[in-house]
Order: structure tokens, then C-alpha cells, then sequence
């Protein structure tokens, strides 16, 4: 997604809250979109490449200032995938359940009806309502797991 695709919503909560539409926040997002699932550093790590050898682009702090604004936004998303950094998606994507590979650190993506069940035993049993969009299971993936057993 690039920065005049993003700009349309960050521009309208921008200006409904009383901010004014920077560069700097629509490259933030546009990085974000691009990288689907990113860290902070990654997504500065993104706008330095961006920006090229001759080009400036926000410290890290800056990036985690920025990042914390588009999610109380609403336009991002965090998850926490165990120890690090927690990573960053596009608030307009669907919500789903990260399931993060212990071994490769790949990241998917899958439908949090996957869940269904435990969230319903939650509720039954604890009264305890589930929020999908924060939630990362970590284990192995199929890959990983054919070269173990190989």
C-alpha cells in the first residue's frame, strides 16, 4: 500500500482529533501495510532503505512514537510474540491469530475461528472474553518440522 492509498483514512482521524497529516506518519504507515508483520526496528530498518542513501528518515524513538499514535487511531495493531519487540500490522487488515514458528521465525496468519472452541470454554468456564487480535501462538511450523523428523 503506498502512502497516497494510506493517506485518505490517516488524514481523516488526523484531522478529527486535532493533528495535522505529516509525511513522516504516512510513510510510517505505508512501511507498516507493506511489511504486514514488522518490529519496530524493521519498520525503520524499511524507511531508511525507503528513503535511500541521500534520504532521512525518523529515529527509532520517532518510529515508536508514531507507531503508539496510529494505534490508538486505530490504523495499527500490535501483537506480542513472546520475548522482543511486538509487531506491528495495518488496522484495516482482517482480524486473525500470529502463529509464529519457534525455529524459522516465520509469521502466518490464520482465521481466529481457529479459536473458536477455547474462547467458548473461556467464557463458559472463567467468563473470560478472548480478543483475538491480540492473541500469538508459537510452536513449530510444518517445515521446520519435517527437517526435525528427517
Amino acid at each position: 500500500m503506498s502512502g497516497e492509498e494510506s493517506a485518505p483514512p490517516l488524514a481523516a482521524e488526523l484531522r478529527a482529533r486535532g493533528l495535522r497529516l505529516t509525511s513522516q506518519r504516512q510513510r510510517v504507515l505505508a512501511a507498516v501495510s507493506a511489511l504486514e508483520h514488522g518490529t519496530p526496528e524493521e519498520i525503520g530498518a524499511r524507511l531508511r532503505a525507503d528513503a535511500g542513501p541521500d534520504g532521512a528518515a525518523p529515529d527509532t524513538s520517532t518510529v515508536y512514537r508514531t507507531l503508539e499514535l496510529l494505534e490508538r487511531l486505530g490504523l495499527v495493531w500490535h501483537t506480542h510474540l513472546g520475548k522482543g519487540a511486538p509487531i506491528y500490522h495495518a488496522g484495516q487488515q482482517h482480524r486473525h491469530v500470529h502463529v509464529a514458528c519457534q525455529s524459522c521465525g516465520e509469521i502466518s496468519s490464520v482465521d481466529p475461528t481457529v479459536l473458536d472452541a477455547a474462547a467458548e470454554r473461556l467464557g463458559t468456564e472463567l467468563g473470560f472474553t478472548l480478543d483475538v487480535g491480540h492473541v500469538a501462538l508459537s510452536g513449530t511450523c510444518r517445515a521446520c518440522a519435517e527437517k526435525e523428523n528427517a
